[in-house]
Parts: structure tokens; sequence; C-alpha cells
């Protein structure tokens, strides 16, 4: 098995030096990417975002009394739900006889907030989808030049240099193909979360619109 790792290694080495140095930026993108797809998968986990129950315990809780300020403070901690449901019951705690407008926007206020946070880096994965098949395009005009110029010769006559014109065709085809391998699956965990962002923040609005409701209801004499 090591000498099997090790026959690989030169071989993938050997693929990065034909392309030539226009591959590096695609190879520091292909790196990036691969640390923004891992921390989003880690950050977007629904146990951290939306918790399943959590509404539920919370409505069931504000049935009989408001929350107090540490219960608050220790579901605001829970998760990016429990910080909007919590916003609402600071509020409450705050101003008891604020209406349910002013309890909708307060969540709102911190909804945004949340959101902001969960679409974190999202647009820096975007950004790699769109510019690595621009920088492979790169790379093949560096290609192109480097075939152009293996066809003459310093005195004008026309020959050809076998070697720097399949270094050219090296740099044109690895960087074209490595540009394409880096933006496809980029675009795809792009879409992905944009997904499930949107996902996340349409239950934190139906939750926070349910917990409104709610204690707008239990007010009512």
């Amino acid at each position: 098995m090591r000498g099997i790792s090790s026959a690989r290694r030169p071989h993938l080495f050997s693929i990065i030096q034909a392309a030539g140095w226009p591959i590096w930026p695609l190879v520091a993108c292909s790196i990036l990417a691969l640390a923004l797809v891992i921390e989003r998968f880690v950050s977007l986990k629904t146990i951290k975002i939306a918790p399943p129950q959590l509404l539920d315990e919370v409505l069931t809780i504000t049935r009989t009394v408001v929350p107090t300020p540490d219960v608050v403070n220790q579901l605001a901690q829970n998760s990016a739900l429990g910080e909007v449901l919590a916003s609402g019951l600071r509020a409450l705690n705050s101003h008891p006889r604020c209406s349910e407008d002013e309890l909708r926007s307060t969540m709102e206020s911190t909804g945004r907030l949340v959101a902001h946070r969960l679409e974190k880096y999202l647009n820096a994965l975007a950004t790699i989808a769109s510019a690595a098949p621009l920088m492979g395009l790169f790379g093949t005009v560096v290609g192109m030049i480097e075939i152009f110029g293996s066809q003459s010769t310093p005195g004008g006559a026309t020959g050809g240099n076998p070697a720097q014109l399949a270094h050219g065709i090296s740099i044109a085809l690895y960087n074209t193909a490595f540009g394409l391998i880096v933006a496809i699956p980029s675009l795809i965990f792009w879409r992905y979360f944009r997904a499930r962002v949107d996902e996340y923040l349409l239950t934190l609005e139906l939750a926070s619109e349910r917990l409104a409701r709610h204690l707008n209801t239990l007010r009512k004499p």
C-alpha cells in the first residue's frame, strides 16, 4: 500500500507541474471551497438551527407564565430558532403590554441577524463557482500562447519545438479541466446550502408567527 500511494503522489504532482503556474490559483480555490463546504455542513446542522421539538416546548411553557430571564437566556443559546423566540419573550418581559406587531417586529429583527449568519460564506462559495471556469480559461489562453510561441523560431523561420508545443497543450487542457472540476462541485454545494438556508429561514419565520399569535391569545381576557 505504501508503494502504491508513493507512486501516485509524483503522478499527481507531475500533472500540476504540466499544467504550469496558472493552475496554482485554482488549487488554492479548490482548497478554500473544500474548507467552506465542510464549515457549512458543520454550521448548518438542524440541531444547531431549528430543533424539531423546540417550538412546541416553548409553547407549552408559555401557556401558564412568561419564562424568567434566565430561562430565556438558555433558550437563546440553544439554537438559531431559540434565539429568535427568545427575542420575543425578552420583549414581552420588558414591555408586558407590547402589541403583537411589536413582538413580530422584534423577532423579525433578530431573524435578519440570524439569516445573515446562516448565509455566511455562501457568497464566497458562489464566487469560486463563477471564477474557477474563468481561471481555467485564463490557463487555456496561456497554453495557447505557449503553443503559438512554439511554432516560430528566433530567426523567423517556421519550425516547431515539440517539447514547447506539448507543454502548451498540457497547460491549456489541464487548466480547462481543473477549472471545471473546481467549479461544478462548488456550484452544486452552493445551490444545496442556499436551498437549505431558505428552508431554515421559512421555519424560523413560521415559528415566530406562531409564537406571536400564541402570546397574543394568552393575553386576551
